[in-house]
């Protein structure tokens, strides 16, 4: 029991330090994992040598409410003794199968607690039982109810750990009757520990992450100047965006230290460049060639479909994709770096196909 509660411990403190997964809608996961059952006001002594493991499948339809599906084994032992005071154990062999709703109560942190209540199935089997059971009394029923915890670690991947109370529809769990419970219920507690696993994604939630956020975190940058590119862009955004219009509008949009390329754009979750993308960066190589003591920064940013983590990484690649064709054209690799952004600062309405394609830009860092 120790050890185990031990292990929790140090998930809880691990769970400190892991990312901040997305949130999604209308998804499926499995899960499995170990668990330690515990009979629970019973006529023999409870021991520590119980065991047991699960199986599960949940369907998350919110951001608070699931359905799971759980199977599970548990071994449970309890000690009785004889006329001759003679020690004896007995052992309950159990599966189950709980169809549980989940409510959780905090969807959107890191760590999100939750609270289920369901009803089960359940089949026995008793080895050393003290009271002699009649064969059709094997299969039996139960209700279902507890807390759990699950800690986000990855997109897809997130430990879960849980304490549950199971109520069974006889007094027979244990193996032992005495007249005062003919008409009881035997109950049991289970702790668990195990993960769980995202097969099919759903939505984003927009509760949780909305599509105007700031920066990803981390990323600690001066954007007072910056702001003002933002406000000009946001302000005089067309509908429909000529190629011609991008660059005389925009390709010379300069502040202190930052030229905002908003015509040069990126085929949706990808990381190539579209055709109109390069009569904008055409324009920029020739800014950078009439001023070459000018290094820059290349940002990468993206829409906001799709998880932070992920919109960070292709971000960066869309960096990468402009500096090497900058490159190609002549620009000396030793004035360019990259960095990504993600979804950070939209420029346009994320909710509209011309605002995504908007916020999928390039900008320039001047560096002197």
């Amino acid at each position: 029991m120790k050890k185990i509660f031990t292990t929790l411990a140090l998930m809880l403190f691990l769970s400190t330090g892991v990312i901040q997964a997305q949130t999604l809608t209308d998804s499926w996961a499995w899960g499995f994992g170990g668990i330690y059952p515990r009979l629970y006001s019973s006529n023999t002594t409870t021991l520590n040598t119980d065991y047991g493991v699960y199986l599960s499948i949940q369907r998350t339809f919110s951001e608070n409410v699931g359905l799971r599906l759980k199977g599970g084994y548990s071994h449970l032992e309890g000690q009785w003794r004889d006329a001759l005071y003679t020690p004896i154990v007995t052992s309950t062999n159990l599966m189950t199968a709980d169809l549980d709703l989940m409510y959780y109560i905090v969807p959107c942190a890191p760590v999100s607690p939750y609270l289920y209540v369901g009803v089960g199935g359940n089949y026995k089997t008793l080895t050393n039982n003290q009271t002699v059971m009649p064969d059709d009394n094997k299969f039996g029923s139960q209700l279902n109810m507890g807390v759990g915890a699950e800690f986000k670690v990855t997109p897809a991947w997130s430990i879960v750990t849980e304490f549950g109370y199971h109520v069974t529809n006889n007094s027979e769990l244990d193996g032992t009757i005495v007249p005062t419970e003919i008409n009881g219920r035997d109950a049991y507690l289970v702790l668990s520990a195990g993960v769980n696993f995202l097969f099919q994604k759903g939505a984003e939630s927009k509760t949780c992450e909305p599509c105007c956020e700031g920066l990803p975190s981390g990323i600690a940058r001066d954007m007072t100047d910056y702001n003002k590119i933002e406000d000009m862009i946001i302000k005089h955004i067309p509908k429909v965006i000529p190629t011609e219009v991008v660059v005389d509008k925009y390709i010379y949009a300069i502040s202190e230290d930052r030229i905002v390329l908003v015509g040069v754009q990126f085929a949706f979750d990808k990381s190539d460049l579209l055709p109109e993308s390069y009569i904008v960066l055409d324009k920029s190589v020739k800014l950078l060639k009439d001023n070459p003591d000018v290094s820059v920064e290349i940002e990468g940013y993206t829409d906001y479909i799709g998880t932070a983590e992920y919109n960070q990484e292709l971000s960066v690649q869309r960096a990468i994709t402009v500096k090497n064709y900058l490159i190609s054209q002549g620009i000396a690799d030793s004035r360019l770096s990259t960095i990504g952004y993600g979804k950070g600062n939209p420029v346009a309405n994320n909710e509209t196909e011309e605002g995504r394609a908007m916020n999928r830009r390039i900008v320039f860092r001047i560096i002197r």
